[in-house]
């Protein structure tokens, strides 16, 4: 039971919910760059929300599965095909020995999800199976995906009989995405005071272009220097995914999975939770807006996130289960 890499990707990991309690040793808690198009996937096939799933950028890996499996894809859109014909997204997928599953051209979005059924048999390091780069552990040892890697599956399903073919399950997940993907909302950080008024004016009325200096770690933005009114060196402090630092050269830096535990750059401001998602789904080249908003608001938008995930849970559950006991 395994599916093996025929194809390397350019950067696909094995990642999860993260891994948490760490961070005053120095290791960053790393995991998915977007959990919410994680847990669309998981719940899509019956997982756990934060069990195992493999990240991928374009080009992605190409997969062989080496015996039948249940599976979904979320995030980016990739076009997605099985043995050469389009597979939907979205949706539960029925695959059986030696398909092959592969992707062809970015449609939207920059990183793609795809979750199995049953969850991935490998095993955890430190309470979490997400990739750390750096540490060199976590994942499948420690690395992204090469050619010739064979990942083990814990789940088995018989092969369908008679049925030559993948299937694709008759319902579909909403991932609701907002009309705006390029605003991301943010509350002020502790350091916002240090901003200028002109520079606070300049951050919320400038869109912003994350650069080719961008990566798991963190995006950097090609803006207008943000001047501050003081240059007074801070001690470092903790920081998490979304925070929005300004480098001594006035530019922007909002900090993603792979971030560092801590940093002495000024915190001027955090993205909300509800929009990591948004962000996680940005290319180099993209535009970003801020848009500040309130704590009431980004509790009430998270709470409508989580509210959307239980029941998207809940109806896949009933669905999977009407599908497979008749």
């Amino acid at each position: 039971m395994s599916i093996q890499i025929i194809k390397a990707g350019i950067l696909d990991t094995v990642q999860d919910g993260g891994r948490f309690g760490y961070q005053h040793l120095g290791i960053n808690p790393s995991g998915a760059m977007d959990k919410y198009a994680m847990y669309i996937a998981n719940a899509l096939v019956g997982n756990h929300p934060e069990e195992a799933v493999i990240e991928m950028h374009f080009p992605a890996s190409v997969f062989l599965f080496g015996y039948p499996a249940l599976i979904a894809i979320s995030g980016a859109d990739f076009s997605a095909t099985i043995n050469g014909d389009p597979v939907a997204h979205l949706h539960p997928v029925w695959v059986n020995k030696n398909d092959v599953l592969q992707f062809h051209r970015p449609v939207y979005g920059a990183r793609a999800y795809l979750a199995i059924a049953g969850g991935l048999d490998i095993s955890k390091w430190l309470g979490s199976y997400s990739t750390n780069l750096k540490a060199k552990a976590g994942g499948c040892h420690g690395r992204n995906l090469q050619k010739g890697d064979e990942i083990l599956l814990c789940q088995s399903f018989p092969s369908t009989p008679g049925q030559s073919e993948f299937i694709v399950l008759p319902w579909k997940a909403d991932d609701q995405r907002e009309d705006i993907p390029n605003e991301i909302w943010v509350l002020p950080g502790h350091e916002w005071h240090r901003l200028t008024t002109e520079s606070k004016e300049n951050f919320t009325m400038t869109s912003f272009v994350i650069t080719q200096q961008s990566d798991r770690m963190g995006y950097r933005l090609n803006n207008i220097p943000l001047p501050a009114m003081t240059n007074e060196e801070l001690v470092s402090s903790a920081v998490s995914f979304g925070t929005v630092q300004l480098l001594p050269d006035g530019k922007l830096i909002i900090l993603m999975a792979d971030h560092q535990t801590t940093g002495g750059y000024p915190r001027i401001a955090h993205a909300i939770t509800a929009h990591h998602s948004k962000l996680a789904q940005r290319r180099a080249g993209d535009k970003i807006q801020f848009r500040i908003t309130e704590q009431a608001i980004a509790e009430n938008l998270y709470l409508q996130q989580q509210q959307h995930l239980q029941q998207l849970r809940n109806a896949c559950t009933f669905r999977l289960q009407q599908y497979f006991n008749g």
